[in-house]
């Protein structure tokens, strides 16, 4: 009290009662972060158990010898720099993962503003008929494309002997193949891109649209000042996840070239497939399979690291 005297223990005042208000959330908060975190726990340990160990085991295996008896350090990396199949293998793979992913942005972006522009029902039929492609398992999907692209029985060279012209060796020469195995990758990657893109299109306030009709901006304006600065972080980050699927990709090269024709088709997976399992070099498989860290890791932190300042330039 003013006086200095207390107040009884039985008195509850205002003051009191925000202290208790405070101590009770304060000890809810504890235990839901308490339950949340033992909800999250089986996903903690298959995420320890199937990811960080094996890739802890991974970097251990690669500083081992081919009999795994001595450790080597850096030296199966250096073996690796030093072979011309493997520099070989960087080039397809940073060209195989960059040409696919752009041209799925691109088509993605594409289709999706054209799904946007389709009224009621038959979007959604459009919608899920162009959804077919990511649907199909990519093996199954991939079995398909390489039967139209079989030296004998192919589809594409039936269709061309029609109007006149030479079957084409689809698979059996190294830039014609590289070309159908991005292909096949764009195909099945591009539905992702379309139903992200959408999504980020619908999120889009039409009345900045009307505004800038009003003030006379064309179609190109509209795109380039209002549709592109809204979506960028969902760009970005579609982007960088599909760019590390795509450099990840194992199923599509195996089963269209299995890395031929002369490897011109590897990438690092089925290299790494190739050396370690088939070779029995597992030392230099995994290797091989780290190489991809560091490149994804550089373009992680560009992308993010966008995606951050945006974010805070849109907070402030």
């Amino acid at each position: 009290m003013a006086d200095g005297t207390s107040l009884p223990v039985g008195v509850i005042t205002p003051a009191r009662r925000e202290v208790a208000r405070l101590g009770s959330m304060k000890r809810l908060a504890r235990r839901k972060s308490s339950v949340g975190f033992m909800l999250c726990l089986p996903l903690i340990v298959l995420i320890c158990g199937f990811v960080i160990y094996p890739a802890f085991y991974a970097l251990f295996l690669s500083m081992l010898n081919k009999k795994m008896t001595a450790f080597v350090g850096l030296g199966n990396f250096a073996f690796l720099l030093k072979r011309h199949t493997f520099q070989l293998v960087i080039f397809q793979s940073c060209l195989f993962a960059v040409t696919a992913v752009v041209l799925k942005a691109l088509l993605g972006f594409v289709l999706a503003h054209l799904m946007h522009n389709i009224p009621g029902r038959n979007q959604r039929i459009w919608r899920g008929l162009l959804l077919v492609p990511w649907v199909i398992p990519l093996a199954l999907s991939t079995l398909t494309w390489w039967w139209m692209f079989d030296p004998s029985y192919s589809a594409f060279n039936w269709i061309l002997n029609q109007f006149g012209f030479e079957n084409v060796p689809w698979l059996g020469v190294g830039w014609i193949a590289r070309a159908c195995t991005i292909t096949v990758n764009v195909w099945f990657g591009t539905p992702f891109f379309m139903i992200m893109y959408l999504a980020a299109l619908k999120s889009v306030p039409e009345a900045l649209y009307e505004a800038a009709s009003i003030d006379g901006a064309g179609a190109r304006q509209k795109l380039f000042f209002i549709t592109l600065p809204m979506m960028r972080n969902i760009i970005a980050i579609t982007v960088l996840f599909s760019l590390i699927v795509t450099f990840a990709d194992f199923d599509i090269v195996r089963i269209l070239t299995g890395g031929g024709p002369q490897d011109m088709t590897h990438v690092f997976a089925t290299y790494a497939f190739q050396v370690g399992i088939q070779s029995g070099d597992i030392p230099l498989g995994a290797a091989d399979s780290l190489f991809m860290f560091p490149i994804l890791a550089f373009a992680a932190f560009f992308v993010l690291r966008g995606v951050t300042q945006r974010s805070k330039d849109i907070a402030a």
